[in-house]
């Protein structure tokens, strides 16, 4: 059954594109959105679908009125057609016919039909700005609501454990926690003179770093090995601008502030000269602008599934409070990071109470098996997540992550900790985001339909956390030296290890 669309600016700038909300959607499965909010933790909006619905029936007794209005002003026009009529062959009449002072009956009627013409006329434009008012609003509260959820997603906050890395069943962290001569990657950067908080801290602030030989060129050597395992892959590669306009930020499902008021995005300042011009921000992650890409165009179907992989520098504003979660390299507010991303067709569809969801999720499983193929040929222990309902962005109907165990963070992690953490994310966002970029898609068929495709979005390399990852996994206290992993050598000049200059 096609749904309808309506358009919507996600943002007052010229520039933005028009967002096309599907609320008959909503309208028709309101128990769906609000329990969907629920589960996510959208606490604020579980009963926004409500209010939609009360919103539509609002606008229809408008719209009702405005279609008698639309029905009386036809009626009033005919009968002044007539009264014209009657007017010019009453001007047949010999003259001598009419008596001094008499008033025409057709001259009354038509002043009053004049009259009433011109209320309604106000009438039909007081109703059509009701129902624009009604329209826009309905229109403003559906582009709030976040992605419907994938069956696959676990209820809740717990993640569910798909499998370990290496070896697929076995926890390999169990036999790791029983040496004692592990150490923190931000005390082996120092030792060996590679990671410079201090300095950092007196240049910009908490939450930024130097990374100093070898841990810069480990940077360099991580992004390319990164894009030539996605490059085999057949992804194509680009790179992106970081400062984006904030309405396309929005647009992807990332909002300036979160539900708790924190700010999230870095927003550039505009001169009063400027406060005309749209607004800019700093991209927190390139999924923003490799979305963008594809703002405002149809795609033909033949192009797809389109998959691009790109480095960018990423701008987090909300790095978090101190302690083991944000400790070193492990949460700051600019690094490094390679991102995948895809536009796919709708994959075989199924119904299920009124949602539309992918299966199977092919360049979803894609993106999964390259981050598993990067970090298991780093020699990470890792496990890959199938992420809760209440852990998903907005735009996301599924996410999987991929944790990496810190040995520091299990030992340091106060009351205890497992020392996983996230390295890695893949989402799927179904249309969220190609409805809100009027990104669509043009049919193989004669009648060449337009939809819109589905996205996905995968982090291929975030530099600083696997980083921080290879310092801790690739410490030898012996020799107070850092192993640097095979596949990473050929971007290392050959160099094997690394010690203290």
């Amino acid at each position: 059954m096609a749904r309808s669309m309506h358009s919507l600016p996600t943002e007052s700038s010229p520039l933005a594109p028009k967002a096309f909300i599907d609320l008959k959607h909503i309208r028709t499965h309101p128990e769906l959105y609000s329990r969907n909010c629920a589960a996510r933790n959208y606490t604020n909006l579980i009963q926004t679908p409500y209010r939609i619905v009360e919103l539509f029936e609002s606008w229809k007794k408008w719209e009702n009125d405005f279609r008698r209005l639309r029905e009386r002003r036809q009626d009033v026009q005919r009968q002044l057609g007539q009264s014209s009529s009657t007017d010019h062959n009453a001007g047949d009449v010999p003259s001598g016919d009419i008596s001094l002072g008499d008033t025409s009956p057709t001259t009354d009627r038509r002043s009053q039909l004049l009259q009433e013409a011109s209320e309604i006329k106000e009438q039909l434009a007081g109703a059509a700005l009701k129902q624009n008012q009604l329209q826009t609003e309905m229109q403003t509260l559906a582009v709030q609501l976040p992605n419907l959820t994938s069956g696959d997603t676990p209820l809740g906050d717990e993640p569910r454990v798909v499998r370990y890395l290496p070896g697929g069943s076995s926890d390999p962290s169990i036999s790791l926690q029983e040496r004692r001569d592990w150490r923190s990657h931000v005390d082996i950067g120092t030792e060996l003179d590679l990671l410079d908080f201090v300095s950092a801290s007196r240049t910009s602030g908490w939450g930024w770093y130097f990374l100093k030989d070898e841990a810069a060129l480990l940077e360099q050597a991580l992004v390319r090995y990164a894009l030539d395992v996605g490059m085999r892959k057949g992804w194509r590669v680009v790179t992106p601008p970081s400062i984006v306009y904030t309405h396309l930020t929005q647009a992807c499902g990332f909002q300036p502030r979160d539900q708790n008021g924190e700010q999230q995005i870095y927003s550039l300042h505009r001169s009063l000269e400027d406060q005309r011009k749209p607004e800019r921000s700093l991209a927190g992650t390139a999924e923003i602008p490799l979305a963008g890409m594809k703002a405002n165009v149809t795609m033909m179907a033949e192009e797809l599934p389109y998959k691009i992989i790109g480095v960018s520098r990423c701008y987090r504003a909300e790095a978090g409070a101190r302690g083991v979660d944000t400790k070193g390299l492990y949460r700051v507010h600019e690094f490094t990071k390679v991102e995948m991303f895809a536009w796919t067709l709708p994959e075989t569809e199924k119904e299920e109470e009124g949602i539309n969801t992918e299966s199977p999720p092919t360049v979803f499983n894609e993106m999964v098996t390259i981050q598993s193929e990067i970090l298991e040929s780093l020699g990470l222990p890792s496990r890959v997540l199938e992420m809760p309902s209440t852990d998903l962005g907005a735009s996301a109907i599924r996410k999987q992550d991929i944790e990496v165990w810190f040995p520091s963070r299990q030992r340091e992690h106060q009351n205890g900790g497992s020392g996983w953490g996230e390295v890695t994310s893949a989402s799927m966002c179904s249309d969220y985001q190609t409805r809100r970029l009027a990104t669509r898609v043009k049919d193989r068929s004669s009648s060449g339909h337009l939809g819109f495709p589905h996205t996905v979005n995968g982090t291929a390399m975030a530099v600083p956390r696997v980083l921080a990852a290879l310092l801790e996994h690739g410490w030898d206290e012996k020799t107070r030296t850092v192993r640097i992993p095979g596949v990473l050598r050929a971007y290392m000049s050959g160099q094997e290890v690394i010690r203290k200059r």
